[in-house]
């Protein structure tokens, strides 16, 4: 996986140990280009919270501190635009975004209805040959959540894989594009209520064990409800880690 801000940056953070949250964001935003750098750098940044919800994002600051032009950045924070971590306003400048209950509560809101359309679609669509690869995904996130010392940045990353195989399987690159710009805001949302999150890991792992059995009877109403169902627990959780002030998972 390459690393962030390594030959073109000589930015504080490149040589700090990542955490497992800072790992897990490197596993699903593989930079290519400088400004996917820059993005992926302050995208850690801010599910971590060392970059608060609704603090400025200064472009020359920021350019000067990792010796890149203010172009670059400017294009890296178009890029957070587009993954939900940050607003940008005109002549106000950029802006992490806020993440509180009823920000986490809209953000999930559009997510399941995304989820639920890859879920039909999915139903409608998969094949023989697909079944070995969506078992195997699922049998190593639910692996991961059966762990007494479940890492949530590790579980997030197994269910994300899970999301993944399935979005090959549809082929629907809108859609895909549209889940896979939601995955640092949610990600975010799960790292931020860590102690609580953990606390449903057991119905989290129910849900994945039952929804390749909708899945592969391409039994799309039974897919929707457990998505629907599965979908308020989660914001539930969420919901109330975040009006409780939980703090980001190490």
């Amino acid at each position: 996986m390459p690393t962030i801000l390594t030959t073109e940056l000589s930015a504080p953070a490149a040589s700090r140990q990542r955490t497992a949250v800072q790992r897990a964001f490197m596993d699903f935003q593989v930079p290519n280009t400088l400004a996917e750098q820059i993005a992926n750098y302050l995208g850690e940044r801010i599910m971590t919270g060392q970059i608060r919800p609704g603090e400025r994002i200064q472009e020359a600051t920021l350019a000067a501190e990792l010796k890149v032009s203010r172009a670059s950045v400017k294009e890296a924070l178009y890029t957070l635009e587009r993954w939900h971590l940050v607003a940008i306003t005109p002549r106000k400048g950029a802006a992490a975004t806020h993440l509180d209950a009823e920000h986490a509560a809209e953000l999930y809101d559009v997510y399941m209805h995304l989820l639920l359309m890859l879920a039909t679609r999915l139903c409608e669509r998969w094949r023989e040959a697909d079944r070995p690869g969506l078992l195997a995904a699922v049998a190593r996130a639910t692996e991961r959540m059966a762990r007494p010392d479940a890492d949530i940045a590790a579980v997030v990353a197994a269910s994300f894989e899970v999301m993944d195989a399935c979005c090959q399987v549809v082929a629907n690159p809108y859609l895909t594009e549209a889940l896979a710009n939601f995955k640092p805001a949610v990600s975010r949302a799960y790292y931020l209520s860590a102690d609580t999150y953990r606390q449903g890991l057991e119905q989290t792992r129910r849900f994945f064990q039952q929804l390749p059995d909708a899945v592969l009877a391409r039994d799309a109403e039974q897919a929707r409800h457990l998505i629907r169902r599965f979908a308020e627990h989660q914001e539930a959780l969420i919901r109330r880690a975040l009006a409780s002030g939980a703090s980001v998972a190490s």
